[in-house]
């Protein structure tokens, strides 16, 4: 796996050191009060196969999937009430957008994750690194 190649910020210029920040890592973002159903339908609109999930004050908690989202709609103690801060484990780690991208991948590869958010000093979201298959 390598990192997916995503296009730089500035098309003048390539940086020779490339770092988080220098990549474009839209990623759609969720408040952890939403719903399974309304996460996998946010998901599926966005093309995305994950959603960063910011609390109320708007800092990001937690990266989700579909397949993670679709396990727990299947189960049996499933209900349309719950939300996506019921089902939230341990925080993941996440990156800063100085990280540079070998690092990046490193700690991904490491860690066996597929991707990880990219937060700034305050915490809040900028967006998601991932492996390519």
């Amino acid at each position: 796996m390598t990192l997916i190649q995503m296009q730089p910020r500035s098309a003048n210029a390539t940086p020779v050191h490339r770092t988080a920040a220098d990549m474009d890592t839209g990623a759609p973002q969720v408040c952890d009060d939403m719903t399974i159903e309304v996460a996998l339908s946010v998901m599926d609109s966005a093309r995305s196969g994950h959603l960063l999930v910011c609390d109320n004050d708007d800092l990001c908690t937690q990266l989700v999937t579909q397949a993670q989202l679709a396990a727990v709609r299947d189960s049996s103690a499933y209900t349309d009430r719950v939300q996506l801060r019921d089902i939230l484990g341990d925080r993941l780690p996440f990156t800063s957008p100085e990280t540079s991208m070998a690092e990046a991948e490193h700690a991904m590869r490491c860690r066996r994750l597929d991707a990880l958010p990219l937060v700034d000093e305050q915490g809040s979201a900028l967006g998601v690194l991932a492996l390519a298959g």
